[in-house]
């Protein structure tokens, strides 16, 4: 066991970024509360001015002391809250839950005991990996992201174990429990005012990770619905700027080919083409000339920080996918990215 985890006082930390959530925040925690002692809640209030998150907030660490902890910052921005609950995190594990996003409580049980009874053991992990639902309002079908064909089920592995992950499967900030200690050394840095950090957060400690377990759990409940969320279509397009800034993070953070490990290295690659491909359709779909120039920069930036890895991200099928030349390229492109989101039920 790590050295450095001995100081943590709680098995698993949830840090809860708050910003105006004051209408739906008590169901995330109240989701998470049946983990008890062996649990930290930080709800972390990113300068909440427009309703009662804060007072909420202040309630719940009176009710559930030495459980439950109020941290109230200006606010900075999800990333910003994140890393907020890093640095003040108690727990050897760390885990973000959105607070428009739940736990299915039995599940999350589960999880945790299998953390406890590896801690038991003095054995630990860099990343426990468990399932996440696209809970998606209004749709009959709920799509599951699961890795249970991937990789190794409820024993500890290494990058070595893991098959080729299928399109839609790639890991997200939903399934993810990662080592603290592991968050705080291993460099990463997410961006105030950012939208899309999430990317980042799932993609930057992966480089450090070499011992991981995945449980068959579906644990997260990813809420889509709200009309002001991130991830609704226009609200991207109009934000998408800040996606091709993390998109661009995400290249100058990660040299590729530096990764020793052939199967991290190929997962790398891989997260970084689906990232850089919704970006890439997002700026077609716009429909303006301006973001389509904004499209030619983003694989200029790739270029020049990773040229060999431009070079094979473009001749893979989703690179010459989203730069086929003229407009029924760009209508081409557009019906596969209306297919996917079809069958994978994401946006």
């Amino acid at each position: 066991m790590h050295d450095e985890d001995d100081t943590m006082t709680k098995l698993l930390t949830v840090a809860i970024p708050c910003y105006n959530s004051q209408a739906y925040m008590a169901h995330a925690i109240e989701s998470v509360l049946p983990g008890g002692d062996d649990v930290e809640i930080l709800i972390v209030d990113d300068g909440s001015q427009k309703d009662d998150t804060a007072k909420v907030a202040d309630d719940y660490e009176r009710r559930y002391p030495g459980i439950v902890r109020a941290i109230h910052k200006e606010n900075g921005g999800h990333g910003d809250a994140v890393m907020t609950g890093i640095r003040n995190a108690a727990g050897k594990y760390y885990k973000v839950l959105d607070s428009d996003d739940w736990f299915d409580t039995e599940a999350f049980l589960r999880v945790l005991n299998r953390l406890k009874a590896l801690d038991a053991a003095g054995d630990w992990v860099d990343l426990l990996l468990s399932n996440y639902v696209y809970d998606k309002a209004g749709a009959r079908h709920k799509y599951v992201v699961r890795y249970h064909h991937t990789l190794p089920e409820n024993e500890i592995f290494t990058w070595e174990d893991t098959r080729r992950f299928r399109v839609g499967q790639y890991i997200q900030m939903h399934s993810i429990i990662y080592r603290t200690e592991l968050l705080r050394t291993c460099g990463l840095e997410l961006p105030k005012h950012t939208f899309y950090v999430d990317e980042l957060y799932a993609y930057v400690p992966l480089t450090q990770v070499e011992r991981m377990m995945y449980l068959n759990e579906n644990v997260y409940h990813y809420f889509i619905g709200r009309e002001d969320q991130s991830v609704q279509e226009d609200i991207m397009i109009s934000r998408i700027d800040q996606a091709i800034r993390v998109n661009q993070l995400m290249v100058s953070a990660v040299k590729i080919n530096e990764i020793e490990d052939k199967h991290k290295r190929r997962y790398m690659l891989r997260y970084l083409e689906i990232i850089t491909t919704v970006c890439s359709v997002l700026l077609i779909k716009s429909g303006t000339p301006e973001n389509r120039h904004k499209k030619r920069q983003l694989w200029a930036y790739i270029h020049e920080r990773q040229p060999d890895v431009y070079l094979v991200l473009k001749r893979r099928f989703l690179g010459r996918l989203t730069n086929l030349p003229g407009r029924l390229g760009r209508r081409a492109t557009l019906m596969s990215y209306k297919v996917s989101r079809k069958i994978f039920g994401f946006n």
